[in-house]
């Protein structure tokens, strides 16, 4: 069993990947397993919050133990989808060991723009990138680096480059997808998960104009320098 790690920061077409994932044979997903861990140490009043914490347990040992007994060995993967900030400065990182790592990026500016449109602290996009740093560190800094602008400008090309930094088989099942949830979509999904449950494959790239308020913008370039540092080593196109 290969064991896949996404780490993503939100808002950045992390649940559209989950999906091109899903969408492949030989792929069991995960959605946000340490949601609940995040929640109970923070405490942010996030929506559905009482829902999330009841559908997963809040202890970090006892999640990486479930992933762990979900992996037997054999052929297959099983891929996790990790929101960055979930993970706390204290959370156990041994596991990650286990996996093969990916970060998925996207520039903060846009994160920020999209990211208020469900909840209004953007706190966490600062803390996903910096999170991100540490995992990377932890894991060697060698783990694959995708940016959600080239998957989307080329989904296929994107794709097969992602897969052969994993050494896992590009399966071309991964670019669509049927509309509609899940039951693998967490409990919390409701609330974010609108344009994915309505799409069919990765959405055309499209280049907008993001004007933030000055308190937003100053969110947004508090990471702008480990976007950057993640930005510089993300698979391009040979």
């Amino acid at each position: 069993m290969t064991v896949i790690a996404m780490f993503s920061g939100p808002r950045n077409i992390s649940t559209t990947m989950m999906r091109a994932f899903e969408n492949r044979r030989d792929t069991t997903v995960f959605d946000e397993p340490f949601y609940a861990c995040y929640l109970k140490e923070s405490g942010a009043p996030h929506p559905m919050r009482e829902e999330v914490m009841a559908a997963q347990s809040g202890d970090w040992a006892d999640v990486a133990d479930e992933l762990r007994a979900a992996t037997p060995s054999g052929d297959g993967i099983q891929f996790q989808k990790n929101i960055a900030f979930h993970f706390a400065d204290n959370a156990p990182l041994d596991w990650v060991g286990d996996a093969k790592i990916f970060h998925l990026i996207r520039d903060p500016r846009a994160m920020v723009a999209s990211y208020v449109n469900k909840y209004l602290d953007v706190t966490p996009i600062v803390e996903s990138y910096r999170i991100q740093r540490i995992i990377d560190g932890h894991a060697g800094g060698d783990c694959p680096v995708i940016d959600a602008a080239d998957i989307l400008k080329n989904p296929k090309q994107a794709l097969r480059r992602l897969c052969a930094a994993l050494d896992i088989a590009f399966d071309p099942a991964m670019l669509s997808w049927p509309a509609g949830p899940r039951d693998s979509d967490g409990v919390w999904a409701p609330h974010w998960y609108d344009a994915v449950w309505a799409s069919t494959g990765f959405k055309l790239y499209e280049e907008k104009v993001v004007d933030l308020a000055p308190t937003l913008e100053n969110a947004a370039m508090a990471c702008m320098n480990d976007y950057r540092y993640f930005y510089e080593r993300r698979l391009k196109a040979s």
